[in-house]
């Protein structure tokens, strides 16, 4: 009977350990929003940073894609900024560091800026680097279907804004959401596809831990 309960435990931890990892793979995103926004448009963009370790996020730096203007970052408290240029004067980078005990696990924490898109249709793919208080890493600087993937802003005509004063004000049609443009529809299909792949690995894993109980069960008969 020990022998079954300690088979059962080991096969249940096992499972359950594979279970969590895939599901924080699959949701936990250093994020960019809006996901779509106009040309030219000045817009106010937040990223967003979760912890997946179990030790704090001290730092996070943000590469400014080519083609945009950076103009100015709100402050919070307990954190500082610093702002990369490069020769011609234009900002690169901002890095936001904690002075305090940063971001702890099992939380999240926003920061907001504003920047001016570029005037053209573009993919804007927002490369950012995620450090951890014992020095590790995390670069947010893959493809979609990548590992890490870093957040995309799509710049386009067909967002259902319009430009009043250089500012973004949503239409009534747009903001009725009876209907998607074409370029909201990728992006939103983007989430729908990163919530399958959450369910779809958590549903495996869900399934491997079943198999682990029915091993169990059959070498526990094999021992009676």
């Amino acid at each position: 009977m020990n022998r079954f309960k300690n088979r059962f435990i080991s096969s249940f931890t096992i499972a359950t350990v594979v279970l969590l990892l895939y599901s924080g793979i699959a949701s936990a995103h250093v994020t960019v929003s809006p996901g779509v926004s106009s040309p030219g448009a000045w817009e106010t963009y937040s990223i967003k940073i979760p912890v997946e370790k179990d030790i704090p996020t001290v730092k996070i730096s943000l590469e400014i894609p080519s083609g945009m203007e950076f103009q100015q970052y709100r402050p919070v408290p307990d954190w500082t900024v610093e702002l990369v240029k490069n020769d011609t004067g234009l900002i690169t980078m901002i890095t936001w560091s904690a002075e305090g005990d940063g971001i702890q696990p099992g939380q999240f924490q926003q920061f907001e800026f504003v920047a001016k898109n570029p005037k053209e249709e573009s993919h804007l793919a927002w490369d950012a680097y995620q450090y951890y208080s014992d020095g590790s890493i995390v670069e947010w600087t893959g493809a979609e279907n990548e590992k890490n993937p870093h957040s995309i802003t799509m710049v386009t005509t067909e967002t259902g804004t319009e430009m009043t004063g250089g500012h973004n004000h949503t239409s009534g049609s747009a903001s009725s959401g009876n209907t998607a443009t074409p370029a909201r529809e990728a992006t939103q299909g983007g989430s729908t596809a990163a919530g399958t792949t959450s369910i779809v690995l958590s549903s495996v894993a869900l399934l491997i831990a079943l198999i682990a109980f029915w091993i169990s069960l059959r070498s526990a008969k094999k021992s009676t």
